[in-house]
């Protein structure tokens, strides 16, 4: 169906991959995974043509059609949104237009208007008199109001539009699919919608996600980029952690044997080398030795690397961390209230999160808890009372803004180390969040927006707070980070509450749930996993 010769991509001394030759084979759905910075998005990129490779190949079969999802989500604000997704089947949407063109022109000849009847032919054998009613049932599954479907592009709101180039993506009902990040800024029912969306799908898939519910639900294969190089595994993200796992403890196990074997040859070498009679003993196990030196498997440094995370309290709470009585706040009198009089007890150590659907409130109610002194919203009316001895540490969702600085990474960090901290707990903390060296040297401003995130942890460990509030605090993570962040929250003996659209990372952290519904305008508060309240719903 589609595979790659010999592809490399070079960027300065060293290849991000090289001598990739790999085959997609038909109707399999592929996660491409590997570490940030590793070339996934890059490798996407050479495979739709986008970008050329070094050196090597990109193989399609003849007749097949590819799709995409755009990256580009200003490409398109001058035209309608439904005809946007209609632009994703080129072929129906070039016939089309071009017949519609022979339609307008007063001065078209017999043979154009045979040539408009060709088309005719040919936009219905594509679909196309269903077209607009498809378009806009997958408008409606992404969550794009019906009454924006019919104005142009610049109506919809910024991180909606990609929702748009998604459901153009998935019209275009092509034979090859390639999703770069699907799930961004998608709230968890919407994704919930596009994994029962692609499952009905039965083209050949390419999907970059560090969404692992999503990865889980979707994928029959997973492609690994590590090393340079990309390895298949059948099965699921799951399935890929054992086998990945299982294969590398073998590597080592036999590595290990292998320099163990090496070692006794050689110290049997240095006993015997001077004895006449042992000579040939000693001459054939340097043989034996060089054999076992070519043959030995090398266990190379992976990309990936997992940053150590630990969240620790300097006093704990005992009984309640916060009372919350009739919050609400709204920020346009005309549309009421987002928050209306939300009312709630949070004990001591639970861990809650807040879901719903994008533009719903989740932040604004996020907000209201932490407080104006902490950065966060004062509320209409209402009270939030919180333990005396509350400390609290909150992660809004853009943290760009606090490394708008040109400080290094260690003197951004001592900010908050507090006078017990000294240089050298504060240097094991970067390690601990993998920045060691001279990279701990670099300014706080130029680092990626993974790496922003990761230093916040590191403020959030060094603060030691017992209430931890977090706004979507996996974005621009890669999975190593995710799975630290989701292992640092469940052993957290403190109070969390967050805001996620990433199920796996709900369904293992919050043991309640904030559910709020637009449109009964309430929250429903649940008591049980974010499985559970998916069972609770469809009973």
């Amino acid at each position: 169906m589609i595979s790659t010769v010999n592809l490399s991509v070079q960027f300065g001394e060293k290849p991000l991959f090289e001598n990739v030759s790999i085959k997609f084979s038909s109707g399999n759905r592929y996660g491409l995974i590997g570490a940030n910075g590793c070339g996934k998005s890059t490798f996407m990129k050479i495979l739709s043509g986008e970008q050329e490779a070094s050196s090597g190949e990109v193989v399609i079969d003849t007749n097949t059609r590819l799709g995409k999802l755009g990256q580009d989500q200003f490409a398109y604000e001058e035209v309608n949104v439904l005809d946007v997704v209609m632009m994703g089947h080129e072929e129906m949407w070039s016939a089309m237009t071009e017949r519609d063109s022979i339609y307008a022109n007063i001065d078209a000849t017999d043979e154009d208007y045979i040539k408009a009847a060709e088309l005719e032919s040919k936009y219905a054998e594509f679909g196309g008199y269903s077209s607009e009613a498809r378009a806009g049932e997958l408008l409606i599954g992404a969550g794009i109001d019906l009454d924006l479907h019919k104005g142009p592009m610049k109506n919809v709101p910024p991180g909606w539009k990609v929702r748009v180039l998604l459901a153009q993506a998935l019209f275009s009902d092509p034979d090859i699919l390639l999703l770069d990040e699907p799930t961004n800024n998608l709230d968890i029912d919407t994704i919930r919608w596009l994994e029962g969306v692609l499952d009905e799908k039965t083209c050949t898939m390419i999907i970059i996600s560090h969404d692992r519910h999503f990865l889980n639900s979707v994928c029959t294969h997973m492609a690994d980029l590590d090393y340079g190089e990309i390895k298949i595994y059948p099965g699921n993200y799951d399935d890929y952690m054992l086998a990945s796992s299982e294969a590398r403890a073998r590597l080592m196990a036999e590595s290990t044997r292998s320099k163990e074997k090496i070692s006794e040859l050689q110290e049997f070498i240095r006993r015997f080398a001077a004895n006449k009679s042992k000579a040939k003993q000693a001459t054939s196990r340097r043989k034996l030795i060089d054999k076992l030196q070519s043959d030995a498997v090398s266990v190379r440094p992976s990309s990936r690397q997992n940053p150590y995370i630990r969240f620790t309290q300097k006093k704990k709470l005992f009984r309640q961390a916060v009372h919350l009585q009739s919050l609400s706040k709204g920020f346009d009198s005309e549309k009421g209230n987002v928050i209306e009089s939300f009312s709630a007890i949070v004990e001591s150590g639970e861990k809650i999160a807040i879901i719903g659907p994008n533009g719903a409130g989740k932040s604004t109610l996020l907000n209201l808890i932490v407080g104006p002194d902490n950065g966060g919203f004062d509320v209409d009316s209402g009270v939030c009372k919180w333990a005396e001895n509350a400390e609290l540490g909150y992660m809004m969702q853009d943290v760009y803004p606090e490394f708008e600085t040109n400080k290094s990474l260690n003197d951004w960090l001592l900010q908050y180390g507090g006078d017990e901290d000294n240089d050298q707990s504060i240097r094991s903390t970067l390690g601990k969040l993998l920045f060691s060296g001279s990279s701990v040297s670099k300014p706080a401003s130029v680092i990626s927006g993974g790496e922003k995130h990761r230093m916040y942890f590191g403020k959030l460990m060094l603060l030691k707070a017992n209430i931890l509030l977090l706004d979507e605090p996996t974005n621009h993570l890669d999975m190593e980070s995710i799975e630290s962040l989701q292992l640092a929250l469940e052993k957290f003996d403190g109070t969390v509450l967050l805001v996620s659209h990433d199920r796996e990372f709900v369904n293992s952290i919050a043991k309640r749930i904030w559910v709020i519904d637009i449109k009964q305008n309430k929250i429903h508060d649940f008591s049980g996993t974010y499985d559970e309240y998916l069972s609770m719903k469809e009973r």
